[in-house]
């Protein structure tokens, strides 16, 4: 990677989860969940994003949603299942960003609202064409991503440092 080349954060909220008699961590997706993930997958792979690393929280919901969508990209990265990333805050994820190596250059982290889209929003310091319009007026439902490129190592993420150049949501 250049010094000049970006390095790119995508935050991938899970897709819709079934509400079974479960503790919350082991909810399973629903069958919209199942579909919305495949197609999340396909537009993920649309970026041209090839990803060194997944950090994936553990709860079932999300685990469910990033084997379906990994299965549409044409690299699979190294997956960390963190524990960290569940019911995470913005600031506990940014803390978890920070650790990354620099030798990995593109991230996607799959978790949980409202720490996904609070980080989204705490990142994003300017916004590529209507990118962040449209996250402003779809908020981050289940199944969509936001693409931030920023410059610098891991442990320079901090608010505002990202340009969000890309945002997906399903239609509901």
């Amino acid at each position: 990677m250049s010094v000049a080349e970006p390095r790119r954060i995508v935050l991938f909220r899970h897709a819709k989860a079934d509400w079974p008699q479960v503790p919350d961590h082991e909810r399973p997706l629903a069958e919209r969940g199942r579909t919305d993930a495949a197609v999340a997958g396909r537009k993920l792979a649309d970026t041209g994003i090839t990803f060194d690393r997944a950090l994936c929280s553990t709860a079932i919901r999300t685990r469910e949603t990033w084997k379906l969508a990994v299965h549409e990209l044409s690299h699979r990265p190294k997956t960390v299942y963190e524990e960290r990333v569940y019911e995470a805050s913005p600031g506990e994820l940014i803390a978890v960003l920070n650790e990354l190596p620099d030798d990995v250059h593109n991230v996607i982290l799959i978790g949980h609202n409202p720490g996904v889209h609070g980080l989204a929003e705490i990142l994003t310091g300017s916004a590529d064409d209507d990118a962040g319009e449209r996250m402003k007026r779809r908020g981050f439902p289940a199944a969509a991503f936001a693409v931030l490129t920023f410059e610098g190592p891991w442990k320079g993420v901090e608010p505002g440092v990202g340009t969000l150049v890309d945002y997906w949501a399903p239609s509901e």
